[in-house]
């Protein structure tokens, strides 16, 4: 059988389904770890944090009065429902983040249970057919597996609720009185609707992103198996390493006939699909740099340390006579040095006291937790090192490894300057600012023990341009 002359078994078909499924595994693969990471990652980091919060409400709430609210619709004028109220709509102060805060207990209803307060009893005064939450109101939870849990125990939802309250996120905590008896759930949820739209956003584009990739795929399949004539070795050689993620692998054919053109296609295929990781890994670069400003953002003392530390990691590499290429790579690397700190509690970054031993060792994995978290942006392994290292000292003394002198890569020794540098230029909560020139007496104090000579020499060169 023939569609004009080209027939279905023969070898050029085989070749052209062959490039086809190449390119289809390479762009799916690629859009399904970038979906489930780039989701999963912030999903992960949300639900963490509103388990913390309402585990920690939930231990705030009085559950005297709590347990004498009246459940009708007049029990909102009960003093005890006035107490409890003034309780959470303060949480929800200190929380921004929180879109709805509320308490709800069970019913002789399997699976239906009844709000007891609510900071904002009807969802919309000028619908009375919408939503309310008054004392007494009747509310299914058994739509919400999660929600039944927290009567048990804190826990959050694992996925996004769409509800009558609008597309949320929410985590759970059980109220316990005196006795530990579990009287009512405490719930906190955010507004989601900004994260179901970047998922159905990012659906969208891994959709579009397969059926460029078929549509491509297909035109250049077809074009090139026609141009073969036999098996190519370099060419499945050049395949197998496109599969294997090396896209800065070249073929190398100088014939000007037919095989000469395949071969420069591969080629080109090889460096579009490299800048389009490029650009994948720079989208990633962003969400995280997003997430380490609004971690910094929370506290007045770090604010703008990340961004000051990446300026002078920077400068020190190009003083230094490093290519500028590198001095911007290392820059990108300095900007997310403390990405790590993502999987630490606030309570133990933002303490004011001394910390605990316990609560040390935690500070001291952030280089560790940093590194597996940018493993997917960095694959130089010399960038990724500036992430785990550079917290380590030139005697050894530092950590995560212990590491000493040339046993620490010269990128991460430039930046253990910088954020040194800033971090005794900065205002903290325990201690005051110090001067530049203080800051320069302390870095010529470290010098050999903390810090690399060269690299303290070129700083201060810097610093007095």
């Amino acid at each position: 059988m023939k569609i004009k002359n080209f027939r279905l078994n023969s070898f050029q078909t085989k070749v052209t389904l062959a490039f086809v499924l190449c390119l289809l595994f390479i762009a799916g693969l690629g859009n399904f770890f970038l979906y489930n990471y780039s989701i999963n990652s912030q999903f992960s980091q949300i639900r963490e944090k509103l388990l913390v919060i309402a585990r920690n409400a939930a231990l705030s709430v009085d559950t005297q009065a709590l347990s004498a609210v009246p459940l009708n619709h007049d029990g909102i004028n009960s003093q005890e429902y006035k107490v409890v109220l003034k309780q959470l709509e303060k949480l929800k102060e200190i929380n921004p983040s929180l879109k709805y805060i509320y308490t709800l207990t069970k019913t002789d209803q399997p699976g239906i249970w009844q709000f007891i307060v609510d900071p904002n009893p009807i969802s919309t005064r000028n619908n009375p057919q919408g939503p309310t939450a008054f004392p007494g109101d009747k509310y299914d939870v058994s739509r919400f597996p999660e929600m039944v849990s927290g009567y048990m125990r804190p826990t959050a939802d694992r996925e996004l609720v769409v509800d009558e309250w609008g597309v949320t996120l929410s985590g759970y905590a059980p109220i316990r009185d005196a006795q530990g008896k579990t009287i009512a759930v405490l719930g906190v949820d955010i507004d989601a609707n900004s994260i179901y739209q970047m998922q159905k956003a990012i659906k969208l584009h891994v959709v579009f992103v397969l059926i460029f990739a078929v549509v491509i795929s297909l035109v250049l399949g077809i074009w090139i198996s026609r141009k073969v004539t036999k098996p190519v070795a370099k060419l499945v050689e050049g395949t197998r390493k496109i599969a294997s993620g090396d896209l800065s692998y070249k073929v190398e054919i100088e014939a000007k006939d037919e095989i000469g053109e395949l071969a420069a296609s591969f080629n080109n295929m090889a460096s579009s699909l490299s800048e389009a990781r490029k650009k994948l890994h720079e989208y990633f670069y962003r969400i995280v740099q997003t997430m380490v400003r609004s971690l910094e953002a929370k506290d007045s003392y770090t604010r703008g340390h990340s961004d000051r530390v990446s300026e002078y990691t920077e400068k020190i590499a190009l003083e230094m006579g490093f290519p500028a290429s590198e001095a911007e790579l290392l820059k990108k690397a300095a900007q997310l040095h403390d990405v790590g700190k993502l999987g630490i509690r606030e309570s133990v970054l933002n303490k004011k006291g001394l910390l605990s031993e316990d609560e040390w060792d935690l500070i001291h994995k952030h280089p560790v937790v940093g590194e597996e978290i940018l493993r997917p942006i960095f694959l130089d392994q010399e960038m990724l090192s500036v992430i785990r290292s550079h917290h380590e000292r030139c005697d050894g003394k530092g950590y995560p490894d212990g590491l000493k002198e040339d046993e620490i890569s010269i990128f991460a020794q430039i930046v253990c300057v910088a954020d040194a540098y800033d971090a005794m230029t900065s205002d903290r909560a325990y201690r005051p600012t110090l001067s530049m020139q203080e800051g320069i007496a302390r870095l010529k104090n470290g010098v050999g023990t903390q810090f690399n000579p060269k690299i303290v020499e070129a700083f201060i060169r810097v610093l007095s341009k």
